[in-house]
């Protein structure tokens, strides 16, 4: 019996149509909630400012492991070009929607392994700094125990490798924990390249990709920093590189970075549990 291609094609087209006309209005929906509309309280005061980080060894130390605090010292004046605006973000939408689809077998296998192992949520979310730090909920596949301290960046924990589960070790490894953010791309709160989006209590990391005008642009889930580094990079250095990306963002830029990126699902050698901090620690080399 001959196929009928063309009514295969016409029935797959319809139904992904569907899909993505589903998609478009239920993260429609649920947006403002990613961005914290609805819990003010959560929003960051410093949103649209221009910052510095000021030191004070009386406060509390933060997420990047120094004392003192953010303040504002301008307004953001970027202004986003065409290709940012209307090419990458057609790309962005083009691409997520794709990677929902094509990786749905991926995310299932993914989200029962982590279930059988550690009982508990598939996902966490964390808040991270977003354009014009915009706070933001980043979706995750969870790769460390229930009982890991929440948000706290992982060179920050004593020991870290006591909290990482072992799909967490193998998912981590190969960026696949990274996947959920596909979803934050196609809702909007992302891009599939640029700075990667730091905690919302990183102040020096804001800071410093602030002397760049890092901080003006939707985060990625990879970026120049991400495949010139990884965690190796101590935090002036990964801002620059970041300053690097947004000076010369287009779509050979991109490219580059995607390019680069795709080595990293093999497996990583510049992942290192901990981070800069866990590499000070042991005195490793970079």
């Amino acid at each position: 019996m001959s196929i009928n291609w063309k009514k295969v094609i016409g029935v797959s087209a319809a139904v992904l149509g569907t899909a993505f006309v589903a998609a478009s209005v239920v993260s429609k929906k649920k947006k403002p909630d990613t961005v914290y509309e609805n819990e003010p309280e959560q929003k960051n005061p410093l949103e649209g400012k221009k910052v510095v980080f000021v030191e004070n060894e009386e406060e509390k130390e933060n997420a990047d492991g120094v004392k003192g605090h953010l303040e504002a010292v301008g307004d953001s004046d970027h202004k986003a070009g065409l290709y940012e605006k209307y090419v990458k973000r057609g790309f962005d939408i083009a691409l997520s929607f794709g990677g929902l689809v094509v990786l749905s077998p991926v995310f299932a296998a993914v989200a029962l392994a982590i279930k059988i192992e550690d009982p508990g949520p598939v996902l966490f979310t964390q808040k991270r700094v977003g354009q014009n730090k915009q706070y933001f909920k980043l979706h995750k596949f969870r790769s460390m125990k229930m009982c890991t301290p929440h948000d706290v960046p992982t060179h920050m924990l004593d020991n870290p490798d006591q909290y990482i589960t072992k799909v967490g070790k193998f998912i981590r490894a190969h960026s696949f924990d990274e996947l959920p953010q596909i979803w934050d791309i196609f809702i909007g709160n992302m891009s599939v390249i640029g700075p990667r989006p730091g905690l919302w209590n990183q102040d020096l990391l804001t800071a410093e990709r602030d002397k760049y005008g890092a901080n003006d642009v939707k985060p990625g889930l990879t970026g120049w920093a991400q495949i010139n580094g990884r965690d190796e990079l101590e935090i002036p250095d990964k801002a620059k590189l970041d300053g690097e990306y947004v000076a010369r963002m287009g779509i050979g830029m991109d490219l580059k970075c995607f390019l680069g990126s795709v080595g990293v699902f093999g497996g990583d050698d510049s992942l290192v549990e901990g981070g800069t901090g866990e590499m000070a620690k042991k005195g490793m080399k970079r």
